[in-house]
């Protein structure tokens, strides 16, 4: 049997065409817009697989570290090291920044997270977990591993607040929520470059202490240079990371940790809920009516140029049905000359988004699940579409035909 769709396709194959190759610009864009919200989830779920922790303990009635801020002494590391089944215990801090490297003015630069850890510890919580080049971090000062996201390579100096680290390793996929690459410094240096406020600012805050009479008191030598030494000096951290034994539950070591220490713990679980259900909620409903619109537009598109199609051959049609042509084989003429468009169109989209897709600075994760989603659904789109041609064509009068 001939087949009427692909002869009249083949009559106006050039507009067909063109129609399908825009029409498969609008699906990459939606595809892609789903890459980058499913990317921001596996940015956050990297972003706990990475840090090796199976707790994360923070400032009491906070959210942090990642989606609030949270400051804690650094020895409160010590007693939690000492509570049953707590296997490792380290500090950590986070905080993001504009980090260039040191070759001319003006030289470009990387919003990065910068994570304080613990030097010549590379098995220990929250340190990048394999390199691609150099190695870990070992001096306590003036050292960084970097993402190979931020675009520098081993040796570069780097500027961070007021000093110059040396890029001594380069490791990948360790990025934040927001997927900015990470920088690894030292953690006494992180501490500095967080907490410590700039020398203007410290040589101000001396003299507003010298003329506060409780702390300059003559008759307590020593007190008022304690109190600026305390001033001066960082002491907090963002949070602890925690690793637990073997054979212990995350929730049931996390328990004495919350009565007894006055800190609020998170399990992965929790983590989980905090970046993807409250931090990035925002964005995948911004993500979700991008795609809504996007699905309307191309149904709109669609269903103009099947029913512009249409009318162009009224008297075909009506030939068609004075032969004898029952309805439903002028129907399906007409889907599948819509669902031929779709199919073109998805093709289109499916190449353009994998061809863009690794050109964006945000991660974008294309997954087949939701390539064969967007298959189904775009195939939907086109046969709802095409309902508005063919009611106008199953209302073509025969007579149409002679007159």
């Amino acid at each position: 049997m001939i087949s009427l769709a692909a002869r009249d396709i083949g009559h106006n194959w050039a507009k067909f065409l063109l129609t399908g190759i825009g029409l498969g610009l609008l699906i990459g864009v939606t595809l892609t817009m789903a890459g980058v919200f499913r990317g921001m989830v596996d940015d956050a779920e990297t972003l706990l697989t990475n840090s090796g922790a199976d707790l994360w303990v923070v400032q009491k009635d906070t959210q942090g570290p990642y989606a609030e801020s949270s400051s804690l002494k650094d020895d409160v590391v010590r007693s939690i090291a000492g509570m049953p089944g707590v296997l490792q215990a380290v500090n950590v801090t986070y905080f993001t920044m504009q980090v260039s490297v040191l070759k001319h003015e003006g030289a470009q630069e990387t919003r990065s997270m910068v994570v304080g850890i613990e030097p010549g510890m590379p098995h220990l919580p929250g340190q990048p977990s394999y390199l691609l080049a150099g190695r870990h971090l070992n001096q306590s000062h003036y050292e960084a591993v970097v993402d190979v996201k931020t675009g520098f390579v081993i040796s570069d100096k780097i500027q961070i607040r007021r000093h110059v680290y040396e890029v001594v390793g380069i490791t990948q996929r360790m990025v934040s929520s927001g997927g900015d690459p990470m920088v690894f410094i030292p953690l006494k240096d992180a501490q500095e470059a967080q907490f410590l406020k700039d020398n203007d600012a410290i040589v101000n805050e001396r003299l507003r202490t010298a003329l506060n009479p409780s702390f300059n008191r003559p008759s307590v030598p020593g007190l008022l240079d304690a109190v600026q030494n305390l001033q001066t000096s960082s002491r907090n951290v963002n949070a602890v990371l925690v690793r637990v034994a073997p054979d212990w539950s995350p929730d049931f070591v996390a328990e004495p940790i919350k009565r007894w220490k006055h800190l609020t713990v998170y399990t992965r679980a929790d983590m989980e809920e905090i970046l993807i259900k409250k931090l990035i909620a925002t964005s995948a409903k911004q993500i979700g009516m991008f795609l809504v619109i996007l699905a309307i537009v191309s149904a709109a598109i669609v269903a103009f140029i099947i029913y512009t199609m249409t009318l162009g051959k009224i008297r075909e049609i009506a030939v068609l049905k004075l032969i004898g042509t029952k309805n439903a084989t002028i129907a399906w003429m007409i889907l599948q000359q819509a669902l031929g468009l779709g199919a073109i169109g998805f093709v289109v989209g499916k190449v353009a988004a994998t061809i863009w897709a690794p050109i964006f600075p945000k991660f974008v994760l294309l997954l087949n699940q939701d390539a064969l989603i967007g298959f189904v659904l775009t195939m939907l789109i086109c046969a709802l579409a095409s309902t508005l041609a063919i009611k106008a064509a199953l209302g073509v009068d025969p007579a149409q035909a002679i007159g």
